[in-house]
């Protein structure tokens, strides 16, 4: 049976961060990185969609896809019939992968072309994946993902049947390797050019939710549910 347990992290250094490595520690903007495992989570919670990056046939791969956290753990979802998917599947050692997820906060608009920037918050996962095959993991990974995109939807929707099951594939990530790095303020413009008679600043940036539409097929009779709204 795989290895249904969250990986544990031990003493207050452990619980506060995560440790840097060779593959987290960037080599550039070295003031941007961080490793707070609280302000990682927030990050990883508020995206909608990962990017996995893999090694294809000696080719680099980069997909888009759902996930979902629950503790130190990310659910990534898939296609039985996905490349990623079925090599992880079929192979007891996993898939060697990298992980992103980024929001972008602000544009920044400098009096040179070269200092223009965005604020943004963004985490790279390194580590292996493997495919999720016990049926209550599966599960509950399906539903983590769900409540990714909208928090109490798998509770107001139909569980997915055995067919649907087969058609899904899920991988695990465990949080081990684990990097943020966060940009914010203004413009960074050069002692020389602040005289030039160029606007600058930032353009803040907002994610919104319109009002829910229904679908057409809709009973009239069942109303907006709490958790929308709350949206």
């Amino acid at each position: 049976m795989p290895d249904t347990q969250p990986p544990q992290t031990t003493g207050p250094d452990a619980a506060a961060a995560y440790e840097p490595t060779g593959r987290t520690a960037p080599t550039r903007s070295r003031e941007r990185a961080a490793y707070d495992r609280e302000q990682i989570h927030s990050i990883l919670d508020e995206a909608y969609v990962c990017h996995l990056g893999f090694v294809r046939d000696g080719a680099p791969v980069v997909l888009p896809t759902l996930f979902g956290r629950i503790g130190e753990r990310l659910y990534v979802h898939g296609s039985t019939g996905s490349r990623p998917l079925r090599t992880a599947g079929g192979s007891s050692d996993g898939l060697a992968v990298c992980l992103t997820v980024t929001h972008v906060d602000g544009l920044v608009l400098a009096r040179s072309a070269f200092h223009h920037s965005l604020n943004y918050r963004s985490v790279v996962v390194h580590g292996t994946a493997h495919a999720v095959t016990d049926p209550d993991e599966r599960r509950t990974a399906l539903d983590a993902i769900v409540e990714q995109v909208v928090p109490g939807r798998s509770r107001d929707s139909r569980p997915a049947n055995e067919k649907e099951l087969a058609a899904t594939a899920v991988l695990r990530l465990d949080l081990r390797e684990v990097s943020a790095k966060v940009r914010t303020g203004g413009p960074n413009d050069e002692p020389e050019d602040l005289a030039l008679p160029y606007w600058t600043g930032v353009v803040p940036l907002t994610h919104g939710c319109a009002a829910p539409v229904p679908a057409a097929d809709l009973d009239p009779a069942i109303t907006v549910p709490d958790y929308l709204k709350a949206l």
